[in-house]
Parts: C-alpha cells; structure tokens; sequence
C-alpha cells in the first residue's frame, strides 16, 4: 500500500547517542550556570599566596561563608634581612641572575656545582626574542626541568624566574668578534643595561641578601665563589675574569685575562671624558681609545693572596657579587652615559657616588668559555 505523500518515516535513536548528547547539554548548562572561578589545587593556591613577588589574584582567594576574603596583607622588615661575611651560617637568601643570549651546558654545570645551599638561592634569567634567543630558551626549559622536577632535593633551587626581553636586539649576531667591534659598544651595551635593569627590578625580593650577577658564557667558577666573594663584606666585589685557550706556541693549555672593564681610572682617561660631548662613552680595551687605566686583568700574581683586594672605579659584569642593599639606595645600570660611563662601568660610578665603594680580587679567577 503506497504511503501518503508528503510522510516522513522517524528513525529510532541510537540509546548511546542519546546518552551523550544528554551529557553534553548538562556539562554546557554547568558551564554557563557553575561558579566563575575555577578549581586550582591547594598546593597551587599556596604557592601562588606564599610567593613574594607573585601575590594572590582573585582566583586564588579563599572564600569563606560565601564571601571572598580580602587579599592577605605581607609584612617584611628590611631591618631583618642580614648581609654578612658569613652568609652560609645566617642562611642569607642569593639571588643569582643572569642574561642570557645563548645556552653554555658548561654554565648551567657549574652553576650546579655551586655548594651554596640551593635552597637559599634564586635563579633569574632574561633572554632576547631571537633565534639564538629561542634555542637558549628550549635548553635552559630542559635542564630546569631535569632539576627541579627529576633531580634531587638537594639540587633543587628556591625558585626560578624567566623573563623575555621586549626589546629588538640592536645586533642580529652574537658572536664574539661582532659583538666586541667598538662601533657596536654604546648601542650594545644600552641594550645589555636595560636587559639587566628589566631582569634586577623584576626579580629583587624583600628577603634577598645578595645578588650574583654571572654571564652565561662564564664556565667555570669556584663551588664556593658565592661564601669567598660575601667574606670581603665588600658592597660590589668582582674577580677576575679569565679564559682558557689552547697555546699553539707551547702546546699546552694555557690561560689569558679576558674582561677588561674592572680598572681604576687614569688622568688620561678623566681628561678623555672632560673633552667628550656628555652623549659620548669611554670604553676600555681598544687602541683607538688608549685609557692608561689600571686594569685589574693583568694584575693577577702567581703567588698572589687569593683574596687581596684592590678598589675599583669600573666593573664588568662576567662575574660581580652585589649587597641586595646596594641596588635598593638606587645603583642600577644606566642605558645612557653616565660620567661618560655605560651599563656595568656605569654602574660602579653610580655605587660610588652612592657611597659603595667597589672593590676587586685580582687572583680571584673565573673563567669565560672560548669560542
């Protein structure tokens, strides 16, 4: 028998399709009508509250009786916070930070070596959006990971914080012969004071004691360079940069100095800035610009005390241990001339004027990877 025209046979439903098409509408319904925030774990909502420079937002603050508390309110007295020759035994929090272009494995080994209780001690690193930058990115993840979720407690550091410059790269290469070219040192180094600004402003806690600054291409370091350094009790205290190169004319490994920007000033070099215009930078190291300074490269001594001291009017930044106090009167990086100074020698003129002396250690030395 024909059907009437314009009759429509229903198919039977599959039971599973409805079963899941019931489930769906009720998870939808649940996502518009349930609560705004969502369900973080307690261990995150607890170290989201308990990080000093990560203070609790809203979706972290704990309700109670249907109300949201107030943000806590964080007490801390400076008063309280002790920088002192023996750090080990106050247990004094170390901030160590440090800008990174490209990834040394070298660099993160020695920093693992470092005897100071990692517990006690704060990695901060800035990297460029580059290439080279992406690629350091990726390693450093890697080894982090490999610490602080894989290795053991022991090795693990207090905390570790990753910034990204906002900055275009004022030179596309980072190789040493580019990055050394004396045309390139004004606009390289404004952009290396503004990267350690970022990295220093962002990271200084209220609790930190001192902060280490070490390059990314130092490799080698004494395990315990943060307790020598913090025993001279010195505001700014630098070592001595070193390299290690093969010797063709000894065949032997040898050894050569390698930052030039730790010296005392020279009255040549004063009466070269008294005639610059107060835009223009002296920079050390260049024959085009004879200084005469004393630099403290090459006043290293065979059997020199490993810990005589010498003051400083410049610093370099491969390797420099800082009082958390020093920064905190003000003494930053300047990007621009300053005294007809830059970043870290700009640096030294600012602690000093701000009434920090720096000092160096001439046979104190840490050594620069070779490329």
């Amino acid at each position: 028998m024909a059907r009437p025209m314009g009759s429509v046979r229903l198919k039977k439903a599959n039971p599973v399709t409805l079963a899941i098409g019931a489930a769906l509408c009720l998870f939808i319904l649940y996502f518009l009508l349930g609560p705004a925030t969502s369900d973080f774990s307690a261990s995150r909502k607890a170290t989201a509250a308990s990080h000093p420079l990560s203070p609790p937002t809203s979706p972290f603050r704990k309700s109670t009786g249907g109300k949201l508390a107030a943000p806590p309110v964080a007490h801390y007295n400076l008063n309280n916070v002790t920088t002192t020759p023996t750090p080990l035994e106050n247990s004094e929090n170390v901030l160590l930070l440090t800008p990174m272009a490209r990834f040394y494995p070298e660099y993160w080994d020695n920093i693992m070596r470092l005897d100071y209780p990692h517990e006690l001690i704060t990695l901060g690193f800035i990297l460029p959006k580059t290439r080279e930058g992406n690629d350091a990115m990726r390693e450093l993840q890697k080894r982090i990971a490999k610490t602080q979720q894989q290795g053991p407690e022991k090795d693990r550091f207090k905390s570790i914080i990753i910034l990204r410059e906002d900055i275009d790269p004022p030179l596309v290469s980072q190789d040493e012969k580019e990055r050394h070219k004396m045309k390139n040192q004004k606009v390289r180094r404004s952009a290396m004071a503004k990267a350690r600004n970022s990295l220093l402003f962002s990271t200084l806690g209220p609790s930190t004691s001192w902060v280490l600054w070490l390059d990314a291409d130092v490799v080698e370091t004494p395990p315990t360079i943060i307790q020598d350094l913090a025993q001279h009790d010195q505001g700014v205290l630098a070592p001595n940069c070193y390299q290690r190169f093969w010797n063709e004319e000894t065949k032997a490994m040898d050894e050569r100095p390698y930052d030039f920007n730790n010296w005392q000033d020279s009255p040549i070099a004063l009466e070269l800035a008294q005639k610059m215009s107060p835009d223009d930078i002296l920079v050390e190291g260049y024959s085009e610009m004879a200084t005469y300074r004393t630099l403290m490269a090459y006043m290293a001594q065979e059997d020199g005390r490993l810990h005589e001291e010498m003051p400083l009017d410049g610093v370099g930044g491969a390797a420099l241990l800082v009082k958390a106090d020093v920064h905190r009167d003000g003494a930053m990086f300047p990007a621009f001339a300053f005294y007809n100074l830059i970043e870290t020698e700009g640096f030294a003129k600012m602690s000093k004027r701000l009434g920090w002396q720096p000092f160096g250690l001439p046979n104190y030395k840490v050594y620069h990877y070779n490329e």
